[in-house]
C-alpha cells in the first residue's frame, strides 16, 4: 500500500508540474470536460452512458481550444472521431439555419406573376398549364410549369381543361357582335288601356333601340318595325347574323322574311325559358325598376317621351358591366383629380333618375 501511495504521489506530482506549464485557457477547458463527464456518469442510466444533444455539443466544442497533441491523451467517454463527427454536425446545422433564415422552402412566386397566370387561364379557357407556361416563357417570365399548375389549382381552375369544345362564355363573347335580341313588354296606362313596347338590344355593346309603342301589336306592325330596324342599322346590319325572340304570335312569317332578306336568322327561345333571352329580359327589368314602376303614365305619347329620354340616359350615361362599366355610346373618361373638380347632379325624367357630371 505504501509503494502504491508513493507511486500515485509521484505521478500526480509530475502531472501537477506538467499542468503548471500549460496555458490557462485549454487547461480550464480540459477541467470542464472532465467535470462534465463525471456529471454524465453520475446520472441514473444504463451501463453505457446515454449522451443527449447538449452533452454532445459541449464535448464537441470544448476540445477545439485544446492542442491537438493533448486531445489524444484525454480520457473521454467518446472516441475522437465521434467528437469530430459531432462537431461537423453542429457546424452543418448552424450554417443550414443561417442560410435558410427567412426563406424556407421554394421561393414564393410574386403576386403579379400569380395574377398574370390566373388571367391567362380565364381569358383562354382551352389553355392548359403547359400552354400557359410556354406563353410566360415567351414573355420572359421565368417560372416552372409545376408552379403554374399549383397556382391554377389554388385558384380553382382546372390545369388541364378539355379542348374539344369552347366554353359557353367564350363562345357567346365571340358571337356577341352578331347577335340582336328583341322582346315585347307591357305598360299599364292611366286611361285604362295597355301599351305594348317592342325593344331590340345589341349583345356586344348593350345598345338599346325602342322600335315602337302600340296598343295592338299585330304581325304586320311587328314586320314593319323590323324594316325600320334594318334601315336604322344601315351598313351595320351586315355583321348581324342572329335575332333572338320568343314564340309570341306577333312574330309572324313576314317578320322572319324581313330578317331573312338581310341574312339574319330568327332564333326562337324555348317555351318558358326566359334565360335564353336574358340580355333583353335584364334590360326590361331595369327599365321597370328605374322608370316605369316609379311614375304614372297617362297615355302612349307620354310613354314614348319617357322611353326616349330613358334611352338617351341608357346610351350616354348609365354604366354597364360588360363593356368595363362604360355607357354604350360614351367611353370612360381619363382619371381625374377630385380636388380640382366638383360633382354636380343632373336629373332626368322628372327627377326619378340622377346623372352626375364633373364641373371645374
Amino acid at each position: 500500500m505504501c509503494l502504491r501511495f508513493v507511486f500515485l504521489l509521484i505521478t500526480r506530482l509530475i502531472s501537477w508540474l506538467r499542468l503548471s506549464r500549460r496555458e490557462e485557457t485549454w487547461k480550464t477547458a480540459e477541467i470542464l470536460i472532465l467535470r462534465h463527464q463525471l456529471i454524465i456518469l453520475q446520472r441514473r442510466q444504463p451501463p453505457r452512458p446515454d449522451l443527449d444533444w447538449a452533452d454532445r455539443a459541449l464535448l464537441a466544442t470544448l476540445p477545439a481550444v485544446i492542442p491537438k497533441a493533448r486531445r489524444l491523451g484525454l480520457r473521454l467517454l467518446a472516441m475522437p472521431d465521434t467528437i469530430v463527427r459531432w462537431h461537423r454536425g453542429i457546424v452543418r446545422r448552424r450554417w443550414a439555419v443561417r442560410s435558410m433564415r427567412g426563406k424556407t422552402g421554394r421561393p414564393v412566386t410574386r403576386r403579379n406573376i400569380r395574377v398574370l397566370i390566373v388571367r391567362l387561364a380565364r381569358e383562354n379557357p382551352g389553355w392548359g398549364y403547359r400552354r400557359i407556361h410556354g406563353e410566360l416563357a415567351g414573355l420572359g417570365v421565368k417560372v416552372a410549369a409545376s408552379t403554374v399548375r399549383e397556382i391554377l389549382k389554388d385558384a380553382g381552375i382546372d390545369p388541364t381543361p378539355r379542348r374539344a369544345h369552347p366554353a359557353w362564355p367564350q363562345f357567346l363573347h365571340s358571337q356577341a357582335g352578331a347577335i340582336l335580341a328583341c322582346d315585347f313588354f307591357t305598360v299599364n296606362l292611366l286611361n285604362g288601356t295597355q301599351a305594348f313596347v317592342l325593344a331590340v338590344i345589341e349583345h356586344a355593346s348593350r345598345r338599346i333601340r325602342i322600335l315602337g309603342v302600340t296598343a295592338h301589336p299585330t304581325g304586320a306592325w311587328t314586320a314593319q318595325q323590323a324594316r325600320n330596324l334594318l334601315m336604322d342599322l344601315g351598313e351595320q346590319a351586315q355583321r348581324v347574323k342572329f335575332m333572338i325572340c320568343d314564340r309570341g304570335s306577333n312574330y309572324t312569317a313576314a317578320f322572319d322574311a324581313v330578317l331573312a332578306d338581310a341574312e339574319i336568322r330568327a332564333v326562337l327561345c324555348s317555351v318558358r325559358t326566359p334565360r335564353m333571352n336574358a340580355v333583353a329580359e335584364r334590360w326590361i327589368g331595369g327599365c321597370r325598376r328605374e322608370l316605369l314602376d316609379r311614375t304614372l303614365i297617362w297615355n302612349e305619347t307620354r310613354l314614348r317621351r319617357l322611353l326616349r329620354e330613358y334611352e338617351t340616359h341608357h346610351h350616354q350615361h348609365r354604366p354597364h358591366r360588360p363593356p368595363d362599366s362604360a355607357a354604350p355610346l360614351k367611353p370612360l373618361p381619363e382619371p381625374v383629380d377630385l380636388d380640382q373638380h366638383r360633382v354636380r347632379r343632373h336629373s332626368r325624367v322628372g327627377g326619378m333618375i340622377n346623372e352626375y357630371r364633373l364641373v371645374a
